[in-house]
């Protein structure tokens, strides 16, 4: 054992280099891993939190005033309800912001399912008037805490001013600029007074006993108030989705990452080991010549690689327990919720055992060569096979190309299948760098070509207590405003009646709206639409079907002429013109407009212009951009890139050892026929560069394909839709293959230098 360990110890001192960045890999393959591990803990944990806490509601449905919305009480598989709760859209605004929001009456105690969880103030006192609490996300748009005023109006009423009295937590989708209006709790004293004469509906929670019969409980629920008398209906489904958001998507990015890192790691670690046996035959001869055994030989390259291996992992999952939670950003913010979960334990747990077993499974099998070492090893033949030259080195010696080039070419080829597997181990870590850096050009196309990715209008105008006319002059008088389209939204009902979707009116038949094609064409005819890959997989449908929905209780049935890139609702959304919502709906009306900006116009720049010009009689909003959600994945890709190069570094230092102990016993000949110990130290270095140059080929541009198919199969699996990716600017892809092998020629200049300088001599070694 004490021999086993001398023997670990000297090897690892004269191979600190290798070591050093095998450690340092692999405690970042860790560290990714784990905070992939969090921050999908931290997608889906927040809103399960709430639910599980506030007994929240599966499904919410709001129907007209005069359905009996007490009978879903009674459905068979509903447990509790919550509500009916009279309601009314409204407004409320702030020192000039404004937001869309539902009025809800409710009582003095909160509601025993679907509970708001109050977090800041308290709930509605007894007998309160002219107070409200306000749902999260809604008091954070408009910056109010507990105490401040909000001014609140109901559709058609006088605005009314109401005292914050609190600020409630809710396991419902949370608010959305123009999509999801924000909750506002009031008493019925209060509801009654801001809403004297508005129509009202009602709105009504079912807690179910199986949460997976969400879809029966709804087709029970319109079949029995009858489809005309809903208005809407959400489902737990999609409040979660939405309060995952953009955090699942970086969860699961450093999770493919980790685990593509730790597999290259792995073939990394595997490569180290086998050159190591093949550079250490007599040494491993000499151990078995003086009584080791084939098992104590392979335990000893497994038990020094391996220890590399565990204090890599054992560093990397340290460092993420006692420093993650300082991590800017939400990488910080879901540290600190995982390690608040009980659970949390088993993940890190199983993320270090199951890297332990990947690595050990990988440089075993390597080790398992080293007991296969003759005691006495079998000695060359006095003259060695020679291999026929290739018909590419050959013309190269007729151009008279420099010797070192084409003897660095032969050497790094002369064996094929050697120098695929070196090409193919220094290749994965460049493919990973790649679909790393296709991501971060995506996301940079999302930020500065919005319209490219669906977001064609830059900004949303709201008109409030302003005529059509005026408010289209007021709009258009902005030279930075290339067009605006009259836009309404409603919801219909799917076939099945499972759940609403977003049926969007957009532009009309004479001024179309330039929607961001994926397949198919734009609608420009009558009953023609547009619909998100969430839709057409929400109802199996393609391009070129007819679907049927329900509107109001009014059948609506259009003809999907094309596939558009939706980011908005999980691409669960079909647009068609306004003409068309208005042959069925001839008081329809728009309730908002959409900005379509000149090239290169600042949208805030326009957004205060309009604004100032329309007197704070506007709602001026720049497009949700689901960018947004991921301004924190670009400063992680950057350190995955960074643990990439690492492992990329501990396999040129592989590759270098292969090719010095390939040419060491070819020096004496070089220096035979002439060449000096600069020209031997050229051909050792370029036989390197010609494999650096080989793996980054072929790891460009195997990662330019993966990145697209990966980044457009999470477009179509998130409803977005595919379309989306975007390759790497060709100049990229060039810098990072010379960076390859620029660092793969500086890198083995050293080690070359070293070998030419060793004293030459045949020995027992030389000759295996």
């Amino acid at each position: 054992m004490r021999a086993m360990v001398r023997w670990v110890r000297a090897d690892l001192r004269g191979h600190r280099g290798e070591a050093f960045f095998l450690l340092l890999a692999t405690a970042g393959i860790i560290v990714s891993l784990l905070l992939a591990g969090a921050l999908l803990s931290y997608a889906a944990n927040p809103w399960q939190r709430i639910f599980t806490q506030s007994s929240g509601a599966h499904v919410w449905i709001q129907t007209k005033a005069g359905a009996d919305a007490g009978v879903l009480g009674r459905l068979d598989g509903v447990q509790a309800v919550s509500g009916p709760f009279l309601t009314a859209p409204a407004t409320a605004g702030v020192a000039g912001s404004t937001a869309a929001v539902q009025v809800r009456a409710v009582g003095a105690e909160p509601p025993g399912v679907a509970r708001p969880l109050v977090t800041a103030g308290h709930w509605l006192p007894p007998g309160a008037v002219d107070e409200a609490v306000l749902e999260s996300s809604l008091a954070r748009a408009l910056w109010v805490e507990p105490g401040d005023e909000v001014s609140v109006r109901v559709k058609d009423e006088a605005a009314h001013s109401l005292r914050i009295a609190g600020v409630a937590d809710i396991a419902e989708p949370q608010y959305e600029p123009g999509e999801v209006p924000g909750v506002v709790w009031v008493s019925s004293t209060t509801f009654h007074l801001m809403a004297p004469n508005a129509p009202h509906e009602q709105v009504i929670g079912l807690r179910l006993t199986d949460p997976q019969d969400t879809d029966y409980v709804i087709q029970r629920a319109v079949t029995e108030l009858g489809s005309d008398q809903i208005s809407g209906i959400s489902t737990w489904q999609d409040a979660r989705a939405k309060a995952q958001g953009g955090d699942r998507l970086l969860g699961l990015l450093l999770g493919v990452f980790g685990v593509g890192a730790l597999l290259a790691a792995a073939l990394a670690g595997a490569g180290a080991v086998g050159t190591r046996i093949l550079s250490s035959l007599r040494d491993i001869s000499v151990l078995k010549a003086v009584g080791f055994t084939p098992a104590q030989v392979i335990r000893m390259f497994l038990v020094e690689y391996l220890a590399l291996a565990v204090l890599g992992i054992v560093a990397g999952a340290l460092l993420t327990e006692f420093l993650g939670d300082r991590l800017p950003g939400r990488a910080g913010e879901a540290v600190q919720l995982w390690q608040a979960l009980p659970g949390h334990v088993w993940v890190p747990t199983g993320v270090v055992a199951g890297a332990i077993v990947l690595i050990t499974a990988t440089i075993a099998s390597a080790a398992w060569r080293a007991g296969r070492v003759p005691p006495v090893p079998v000695a060359r033949a006095a003259v060695p096979s020679s291999r026929r030259m290739s018909g590419t080195v050959r013309r190269a010696l007729g151009l008279h190309l420099p010797p070192a080039l084409v003897l660095g070419w032969r050497g790094a080829f002369q064996f094929p299948l050697r120098a695929c597997a070196a090409v193919g181990r220094l290749a994965v870590p460049l493919l990973l760098i790649t679909i790393a850096l296709g991501t971060w050009t995506t996301l940079d196309r999302f930020e500065n070509d919005p319209q490219d990715v669906g977001i064609v209008a830059a900004l949303t105008a709201r008109g409030d207590g302003i005529d059509d006319t005026s408010l289209r002059r007021l709009l258009t008088a902005d030279p930075a405003v290339a067009g605006v389209y009259p836009g309404a939204n409603v919801a219909a009902l799917v076939p099945g009646q499972t759940g609403t979707i977003t049926l969007r009116g957009l532009g009309t038949t004479g001024a179309p709206y330039p929607f961001a094609v994926a397949e198919g064409r734009a609608p420009d005819g009558p009953d023609e639409a547009i619909a998100g890959q969430g839709l057409l997989d929400l109802l199996g449908a393609k391009v070129g079907d007819w679907v049927r929905m329900t509107v109001g209780g009014s059948p609506q049935v259009l003809h999907i002429v094309g596939r558009g890139i939706e980011p908005e609702d999980s691409g669960r959304a079909i647009s068609t013109s306004l003409n068309t919502l208005q042959e069925d709906a001839p008081a329809l009306r728009p309730d908002f407009y959409a900005l379509v900006l000149e090239p290169g116009a600042d949208p805030s720049a326009v957004r205060d212009r309009i604004g100032e010009d329309a007197g704070g009689r506007l709602d001026i909003r720049e497009s949700a951009n689901p960018v947004g959600e991921l301004t924190s994945v670009q400063p992680v890709i950057a350190g995955l890139v960074a643990v990439l190069a690492l492992i990329g570094l501990a396999e040129l230092s592989t590759t270098i050892a292969a090719g010095v102990r390939d040419r060491r016993r070819d020096l004496l000949a070089l220096k035979a026929i002439g060449l000096t110990p600069r020209q031997i130290v050229s051909i050792i270095v370029a036989g390197t560069g010609f494999i650096a140059l080989a793996a980054a080929v072929v790891g460009t541009c195997l990662g330019v394909l993966a990145s697209q198919w990966l980044i457009n199969l999470q477009g179509a699996s998130s409803g977005i839709g595919s379309g989306i990716a975007q390759p790497p600017p060709v100049i990229t892809l060039v810098v990072l293959a010379a960076a390859a092998v620029i660092g793969a020629v500086a890198v083995s200049v050293l080690p070359a230098v070293r070998a030419v300088r060793h004293r030459l001599a045949d020995t027992l070694s030389d000759t295996m």
